[in-house]
This record gives structure tokens, sequence and C-alpha cells, in this order.
């Protein structure tokens, strides 16, 4: 568990990581589009996709305390279930954290695009060259953000975060003097019914919002006191994180004047949603805070996921199926600067084809919340097969609060939608063939390796079952129509138990997870 990163990261600087990965381009844009999809109910989006993220962290909480590595969010399944299965979940986590540089970095070209028209062409919702280049300028500044040292990275951010957090906070008392309660009735209060607070939660940012939660856990392996402070980073996180976003839906939707609401919710498209609401307003001096604070939300954002998407390669290394270039650990300033060029490399890759942040989000929460479902799975296993494993913070009543995490995660994925569904799930199984070519070139992993494969067969028939599943369900969520709502809900969540069950069965005692409780027991004894 050793990595040669330095601990200097304490309660403060994990919150601050949390929360100011949660207040990025999310708050900027999510509320007018979770309002499209949902119209005023968005704000029980937003209450519910809360509760659902809540349910996984608290199983993250007891897996950060018990194995604190950077990284963790790769290494958890590398000690239940073996190879194979870490490797299709590092494979997923890296492509969509790496991602979302990107989208940050989109975001404050879009919103800069208001003074600068040339940077984004708002008929075709892309950015334009001279916006990509923007946007590859601000990835090339958080990495070198990043480069220097972690404590210098951490510093910096909570200073940042204190900052973010204030320009919504200021919004919400501006807004809530023009609130109209006639506009929670406009067309309903659920003008797209359940579906539409569903689609919401999964496809209409606020999922990806929420995603901040991880960076304590990514960054535990450098935390000071990780068996106290990663569990109490992630409640102070997303409890702050649920407060904020439920009272900006409410005061967005509230503040509308009502000749933007006369074409419905569904066709309400400001480019740059809070700032231009000021200006129809006559707050212009809010509107000049909320562009400055459209550069410095999602860049700050965009900085702190330069840093653990590095931390993911490093720990995708350590698991054995990645170059050993990646665990490579600068001694003196105590960061894998390796494995940050390549998250360099990987996060400009993805601004192509100058897509929107409406475009990737969607994708990238995806992505995401496939990546969310093996915790609870991890977490069961772990009880069973490491029983001696130290534990600081100690779930109640797991195998209630686990099971739903695996569910909820289920129906958030299939509640994505066919065409987010299916690139993700297809992106995810082309994992199988870069595992494939390594077991080609490297011998020496290939054994035990049928054992590993065997506890890895339910997360392939699992990616299958979505697939069809989004496939064939409502045209509510953009399939056939096969499966009716709410029957296709039902299925989702008969799906989703025998999977879980199916999952925690197949882990096994892995020499990883044995070497981690001998380890633990020596430094007990000492």
């Amino acid at each position: 568990m050793k990595q040669g990163l330095k601990r200097d990261l304490g309660l403060l600087d994990l919150t601050m990581m949390g929360l100011g990965a949660i207040i990025g381009s999310g708050w900027l844009y999510a509320a007018q589009k979770a309002g499209n999809l949902a119209g005023p109910a968005a704000i029980f989006a937003w209450l519910g996709g809360g509760v659902a993220v809540m349910f996984i962290a608290l199983v993250y909480a007891e897996l950060g305390a018990m194995l604190p590595e950077s990284g963790g969010l790769v290494r958890f399944s590398q000690y239940s279930h073996g190879s194979f299965v870490s490797y299709m979940m590092a494979f997923a986590l890296i492509l969509a954290d790496s991602t979302v540089i990107a989208i940050e970095a989109e975001a404050v070209v879009q919103y800069a695009s208001y003074y600068i028209p040339s940077l984004y062409n708002n008929s075709a919702g892309v950015m334009t060259a001279g916006g990509w280049l923007l946007a590859v300028c601000l990835i090339v500044i958080f990495f070198f953000l990043n480069y220097l040292s972690a404590k210098a990275f951490a510093k910096s951010n909570t200073i940042i975060t204190a900052l973010k957090f204030l320009t919504p906070a200021l919004t919400v008392i501006v807004l809530l003097t023009q609130f109209h309660s006639g506009n929670m009735a406009t067309g309903g209060f659920a003008p797209f019914g359940v579906p539409g607070v569903f689609a919401a939660i999964s496809s209409g940012g606020i999922i990806f919002s929420y995603f901040g939660f991880r960076q304590a856990v990514v960054m535990a392996g450098e935390a000071k006191n990780p068996q106290r402070d990663v569990p109490l980073a992630i409640g102070l996180a997303i409890g702050l994180g649920i407060i904020l976003y439920i009272l900006l839906q409410t005061v967005f939707i509230g503040a509308l004047p009502g000749s933007e609401l006369a074409k419905g919710w569904g066709h309400i498209n400001f480019r740059s949603p809070f700032a231009e609401l000021a200006i129809l307003l006559n707050f212009n001096w809010l509107a000049a805070i909320l562009f400055a604070d459209a550069v410095i939300s999602p860049a700050g954002t965009g900085n702190i996921y330069m840093g653990t998407t590095s931390r993911l390669i490093m720990a995708q290394s350590e698991n054995g199926f990645w170059w050993k270039v990646f665990k490579k650990v600068h001694a003196k300033s105590g960061v894998p600067r390796p494995a940050l060029w390549l998250t360099l490399v990987l996060a400009v890759v993805w601004t192509a084809p100058f897509p929107s942040w409406g475009k990737l989000v969607g994708v990238v929460s995806g992505a995401v919340v496939f990546t969310y479902m093996i915790g609870p799975i991890s977490l069961v296993a772990l009880r069973r097969t490491a029983p001696g494993l130290h534990r600081p913070f100690v779930l109640k009543g797991l195998n209630v609060v686990a099971g739903i995490a695996f569910i909820v995660s289920t129906l958030i994925i299939y509640w994505s939608g066919w065409s987010t569904d299916s690139i993700v799930m297809l992106a995810n199984l082309f994992g199988l063939v870069l595992f494939a070519s390594f077991l080609v070139i490297r011998p020496d992993l290939r054994k035990d390796i049928g054992k590993h494969i065997k506890a890895g067969i339910w997360l392939v028939v699992y990616m299958l079952f979505m697939i069809a599943i989004s496939y064939f369900g409502s045209s509510k969520f953009g399939g056939k129509d096969f499966l009716k709502y709410p029957m296709d809900q039902l299925v989702a969540i008969i799906g989703g138990i025998i999977f879980y069950l199916w999952g925690t069965a197949s882990a096994f005692v892995t020499d990883e997870i044995v070497d981690v409780v001998k380890e633990q027991e020596k430094e007990r004894a000492s």
C-alpha cells in the first residue's frame, strides 16, 4: 500500500476537493438542462439524485477509510475480484474522469463566447477552432498546476473553492428577490412526468454535478488521517452540494420571466443560463460576477480532475495491467508525473471534435455511474473474503445500503437512455480487447488468469444486459418500447438484484488483499 506519495492533506483539503469538484460547470448549466427535462419537478430530481449518490457514497466512505490509497477506486475491485474486473473498472474510470477535464475546459469556453462569439458556434452547439485552442490552453494550465506538488495543488484549490461557493450563494440570494411562485405550476409541476425526473437525474447534469464526492477517496493515500477524514469529507461535500443545488434550481425556475416559459420548459435555451437570466432581470452587476465565476468554477474542477485522474492511472499501473512507467512518483514533488502526462494527452483528445458541454455530459454521466456500481459489490465481498481488515468506519446495514446503491446505479445507467448507454457499454466492452492484448504480450500476467476471469463473467453479462434493456426498453428513455414504462423499471430492478448477488458471490481471496491484511497486522503489532 506504500505508494511513495506525501501525506499532506487534511480534512479541509479533502472536503474542498470534493466540494470544489461538485461546484464546477454543473451549477452553471445543469439547472437549465434539468428544467428542460423535468420542468419544476427538477427540484425533486436534485434531491433524488443527491440521496442516490449518498447511498453510493456511504459505501465508498468505508472503502476509502479501510484501504486509504490514492487511486483507490481502481484498487478496490482488484482486492475483491482480481485483475479482470479491476481492469474493466479502471478502463471506464480513466475514460470518464479524463473526459471531465475536457468538459470543464469547454464550459469555460462556452461562457467566454458571450464576450468573444467567435469561440463558439451557438447554432451548431459546438466550439470553433479558436474555442478548441483556448480549451487546450486551459487543460495545459491544469497540468502545470498539478505538476508542482499535491500540497500546492490542494491549498490553491481550497482558496478557489471558497470563492466558488460564494458566487452561487450570492446568486440564490439575489434571484430569490425575483421569485414568482406561479412558475412552479406553469405547464404543471411535472410536465414530463416521473420519467422526466429520472432523465434529469441521469442526463440533465445532476449526477454529473455530484461526481465530486469521490475525490476524497481518490486522494486518500495523500491524507494525513484518512481513516477519520475521508468519510467526513465525503459526507460534508455531498450534504453542502445537495442544499446548494436545490436552492439554485428553485430560484432559477422561480425567477424566469413569463416570456421565457411561453414555448414550454423544453425550449428554454440560454447559452449562459444564470448570467443571461441576471441580465434579463437587470442585475448586470451579478451577470459580470457570474461570467467571471464561469472561468473560476469549471477551471477549478478541471484542475482537481487533472490531479485525481493521474492517481487512477497510477493505481491501474500498480494493478499490473498497465505500463510500469506510470507507477513512478517524483520524489521531491510527490506527484505521479508520467501518469499526469498521460492525463494531459487524454483530456486534449476528448475535446475533439469540439463538442459542447451538453453533448459530453450525458455520456460521461453514464460512464461514471457504471463505475459506481462496483463499490457496493467490492465492499460486501471484502466483508466476507477479508474479515481481518482494519475498518475505522463501519457502515451499518451494509447489505441493505449496498444493495440499494447497486440497484440505484443500475437504474441511473438505464435512465441515461439508449443513445448514451450504447456508447458507454460498447466502449467499456472494448476494454476486453486491450485486456486480451496485455495477456498476449505479458506472459507473467497469465498466472491463475482463469480464476480472475471467472470472477468477472458477471460483469460482462451485466454490460450486455444493460445494452439489451436500454435497446428494448421504454421509448421514454430512447428504447424501442418493447418493455413499456413502468415494466422496464421493474425489469431493471430485478436485474440489479440478480447481478448484485452474482457479483458479490463471484469474489475470491486475492493475493493482494492477503498482503494488505498482513501489512495491517504488522503495523498494529508495532
